[in-house]
């Protein structure tokens, strides 16, 4: 992940796109689901803000490209997003209060497939969509269709 990362640093600061930075939540275990769920939104919310992007990575999401994820960062870069957050959940996925906010459309909702992954692969699958992104926005040749 961090070599994703860091390529997506050095080509991304060249698209006006600022860098990843990823924080990493753990809660109980122990707790009940619907408390679990409930701690990771608001860990998850608190750092965004009204100007902020949020896309949630939800297996329900809609499933899209590489060139529509590309498409999807140009737009809120050039829209004047301030960051765009990408909101993994955890084993149980997201809460009511993520989930709220894509069905009230202050969030948007993407899928990597059908297929229930980690959500510590995922974390790698999105930093290499982001280089990817950014690879296309570029015009670099990384991407190939």
């Amino acid at each position: 992940m961090s070599e994703y990362s860091r390529r997506f640093n050095g080509i991304g600061a060249q698209l006006g796109l600022k860098g990843i930075r990823i924080n990493e939540i753990e809660v109980g275990k122990s707790l009940p689901r619907t408390k679990r769920q409930a701690l990771e939104a608001e860990h998850l919310l608190t750092p965004v803000t009204p100007s902020d992007t949020l896309i949630c990575l939800d297996e329900r999401g809609k499933t899209i490209g590489s060139r529509d994820l590309a498409q999807m960062i140009a737009i809120e870069r050039d829209n004047g997003a301030s960051t765009t957050w990408f909101l993994i959940g955890g084993a149980d996925g997201h809460g009511p209060a993520v989930s709220d906010l894509v069905s009230s459309s202050k969030a948007r909702a993407i899928s990597f497939g059908k297929a229930t992954w980690p959500h510590m692969l995922v974390r790698v699958m999105l930093a290499e969509q982001l280089y990817r992104a950014a690879t296309i926005l570029g015009k670099h040749p990384y991407h190939r269709d």
